[in-house]
């Protein structure tokens, strides 16, 4: 169940993140409400994983898929473009989020 909670955490997250951005600095009420309601969604998800598992890891997987998501929807709904380095910066955060969860004994198995 942690990991269910984890994904709605890392879900509500990016959706509030998107809306930012189309939230125009807050100048739109609609995305704005969005980003607000979408970051206590997360943290509420965030808190209930912390039950279960250690808060860096918590934060190393939510902040690393976070991350990668933001950056695939950004291209995709905005049409912003990442250089080589940006790909494998997140391709490493990535991969890093692997190790903890295949060789950490702190993940939660």
């Amino acid at each position: 169940m942690p990991y269910f909670y984890l994904l709605l955490a890392i879900l509500t997250e990016t959706v509030a993140t998107m809306a930012l951005q189309a939230s125009e600095q807050f100048s739109r009420l609609g995305p704005a409400i969005v980003v607000v309601i979408g970051y206590a969604a997360s943290f509420y998800f965030m808190a209930l994983v912390l039950k279960f598992m250690p808060v860096g890891i918590v934060y190393a997987i939510w902040s690393g898929l976070g991350i990668a998501l933001i950056a695939a929807m950004g291209k995709f709904f905005f049409d912003q473009q990442l250089d080589f380095p940006a790909y494998l910066g997140i391709a490493l955060i990535l991969i890093g989020i692997l190790v903890i969860q295949l060789f950490s004994k702190t993940a939660t198995h």
